[in-house]
């Protein structure tokens, strides 16, 4: 097993509240619901961040949580890496040249480990279908309170419906103000041709300052119950619906 230590900052009391709540929503999914996808329509949507984010909060809870880098394509979450060697990853498992003990990775958060991507095979819709990856999602079952994949945009590649066959659901992040709504549909429907549970969807990178709905809300909800709070990159972290 790789030992690594990772990038990780803590989030404004907003940011850890809305992730407090997707954990919420997604447990009343049903107690069937252990291993769930995150994918986006286009890049630049935030769901890596997402999965990392809902992860460490499953840790935090005290669940023993494995979150896979399935984006085998052009990997955000290999960025997280801070300090340690990161020899094998998920492409290496899948080709058979590593075992899945040799590319899991301890990270220094409690409970949270971790499978980066690997070097970027010519065929990775191929590889996420084969019989080794099928392998590590039952493996995982058995070993680990959650299971959180990140996977590519569906609506770029088609990778992530080939993953959700072996989820119990999926979830979908929408980049506020950018994405229309026939893209996601698109994106909904090629999840229920795959026979895949959608759980619901993270509407992300609301602006929560302006004076539109949102930023007027939650603003003054928060304003007035629990004082001001301000972040960073992760204070762009919007509220989300089913």
């Amino acid at each position: 097993m790789q030992m690594i230590e990772l990038q990780h900052d803590e989030l404004d009391f907003r940011s850890r509240e809305a992730f407090k709540n997707l954990r919420t929503n997604i447990e009343f999914s049903g107690e069937d619901v252990k291993v769930i996808c995150l994918t986006s329509c286009t890049p630049n949507e935030g769901k890596s961040n997402i999965s990392f984010e809902l992860a460490k909060s499953y840790a935090q809870l005290g669940k023993r949580v494995l979150l896979l880098d399935a984006d085998l394509r052009k990997s955000v979450m290999r960025q997280r890496h801070k300090r340690g060697k990161v020899r094998w990853g998920m492409s290496n498992y899948l080709v058979g040249k590593a075992d899945f003990e040799d590319v899991l990775c301890a990270t220094d958060i409690e409970n949270l480990y971790m499978v980066f991507s690997g070097p970027v095979p010519p065929n990775p819709s191929e590889l996420l279908n084969n019989k080794r990856f099928h392998l590590m999602i039952e493996d995982a079952r058995r070993d680990y309170d959650m299971v959180i994949i990140d996977t590519p945009p569906l609506g770029s590649v088609i990778d992530t419906a080939v993953v959700s066959k072996c989820c119990d659901g999926a979830v979908i992040v929408i980049s506020s103000g950018v994405i229309s709504y026939r893209f996601v549909r698109k994106v909904k429907e090629q999840l229920e041709t795959a026979n895949c549970r959608i759980l619901g969807c993270v509407l992300n990178k609301v602006s929560m300052g302006g004076k539109g709905y949102y930023g007027k809300y939650y603003g003054k909800y928060y304003g007035k119950y629990y004082g001001k709070y301000y972040g960073k990159y992760y204070g762009n972290y919007g509220n989300y619906g089913e």
